[in-house]
């Protein structure tokens, strides 16, 4: 018996990591003054294998911030040795990737099934989203609004009391495949939604009276991949003639500034924007149920991970949506919410200043369609484990960020348009 729960404790930790493993890789925070700074940040970029956390490309630097990004274990030395010549102060946040990734995990021989409170693969989280609505009939409907490059279903899920033509507000989760806590948060949503019914005023009021469309994952191929070859993989894996390079970034895939600024041209870029607005199977299917739920969609949320922040408008451009001052409001009102659980510090303010500009993404594109009330989250950490946020800390992070989405919600049930 020990020597089987050995062995399945090696074939799920090999599970983890199979493909890339990390080991030596460092994720380095540098504090970044001035232009200077930015340009020796380009000159490392382009002579070593550096991976963008945050910003996530190297044009997105600017003077007085810092800069998160992951290094090859065999560039390790020679990026810290720049660094230092360089006079750049720099902090290690992870040493070793590896033992960062397998710390996620808080138990290493894991039940099989699904968990709330565990990082679940796709096939669980598909199992799950069909359980979850065959045993809810009164609350819960799936339907699929497309494929995925690979062919896998996109499914969404309806959740609310039926009744016709509701106010909506849309979440999707998962758009970037590493951003695991992303995906987690629609799973706790969809949740609470069903044991609280009924029991809590709020969650009873908004469910009766607004219907939530969730998209646990949008990028499924990407986060298939996370799980079975590279950890730490970003975009689609949707190919192209021409180039060997792999995938798109779904959100700088949208017709709202797309490929202006902050987004890439070129296919190995992590911040690709893709051959045209929509190219992706993902992308062109979200947007092709919003644009015909429009009469009813009210509110728009996107949830990704790192940095602790709540965005809206702008992101492609410093100009200010129409509403800005009611957004900004709205905005300070839900982090304080979020705050008020665990003290967890939120930054908001419009895409663009708070965090820096990006073209092409969903947000931007589904205040554009006429939903005023569009908002990015990007949740847990600030970068002491970036993207390999541990499993210990999914339970809290999705209690403040429901938090935060009920109220929302609750404005836009207030202030329906």
């Amino acid at each position: 018996m020990l020597v089987f729960l050995v062995l399945v404790t090696v074939a799920l930790a090999c599970a983890h990591h199979s493909g890339e493993h990390f080991e030596g890789e460092k994720v380095l925070r540098v504090s970044v003054e001035d232009e200077t700074h930015i340009n020796l940040i380009q000159e490392l970029a382009s002579t070593n294998q550096i991976d963008f956390w945050k910003p996530d490309s190297v044009t997105q630097i600017k003077p007085h911030s810092t800069v998160d990004f992951r290094v090859a274990a065999e560039d390790a030395d020679a990026v810290e040795d720049f660094l230092n010549q360089n006079e750049l102060q720099y902090e290690v946040l992870i040493n070793n990737l590896r033992h960062a990734l397998e710390a996620q995990f808080d138990s290493r021989v894991r039940a099989t099934g699904h968990s709330y409170v565990k990082y679940n693969n796709w096939d669980t989280i598909e199992a799950w989203i069909k359980q979850v609505a065959a045993a809810n009939p009164n609350l819960i409907s799936n339907s699929v609004i497309g494929t995925t490059f690979e062919g896998r279903s996109i499914h969404l899920l309806k959740v609310g009391k039926a009744k016709s033509n509701k106010p909506a507000v849309f979440i999707d989760c998962g758009f970037h495949a590493r951003e695991w806590i992303s995906p987690a948060f629609c799973q706790w949503f969809v949740k609470e939604a069903v044991s609280n019914y009924g029991k809590d005023t709020l969650t009873t009021t908004l469910l009766n009276e607004l219907d939530f469309y969730v998209l646990p994952v949008v990028n499924i191929d990407g986060y298939v991949y996370t799980w079975t070859k590279n950890r730490m993989w970003r975009k689609t894996r949707s190919t192209k003639t021409g180039t060997t390079c792999v995938g798109v970034d779904p959100n700088r895939n949208f017709d709202a500034g797309w490929c202006k600024l902050g987004a890439s041209k070129s296919p190995c870029d992590d911040t690709y924007c893709g051959s045209a607005p929509e190219s992706e199977k993902e992308t062109k299917a979200l947007a092709n149920f919003i644009r015909k739920n429009l009469s009813t969609i009210k509110a728009y949320l996107t949830v990704h991970s790192y940095s602790q922040l709540l965005l809206y408008p702008y992101s492609y451009d410093y100009k200010l949506p129409s509403n800005s001052a009611e957004l900004d409001a709205l905005a300070k009102a839900a982090v304080k919410q979020l705050t008020s659980l665990y003290g967890t510090k939120y930054t908001y303010g419009p895409g663009a200043t708070t965090i820096y500009p990006a073209a092409g993404g969903s947000d931007d594109w589904a205040y554009d369609q006429g939903i005023k009330y569009s908002f990015t989250f990007e949740l847990r950490d600030t970068g002491r484990y970036g993207f390999a946020l541990p499993e210990s800390q999914i339970q809290a992070t999705c209690e403040e960020t429901l938090l935060a989405v009920k109220h929302i919600a609750n404005y836009v049930l207030e202030h329906l348009y």
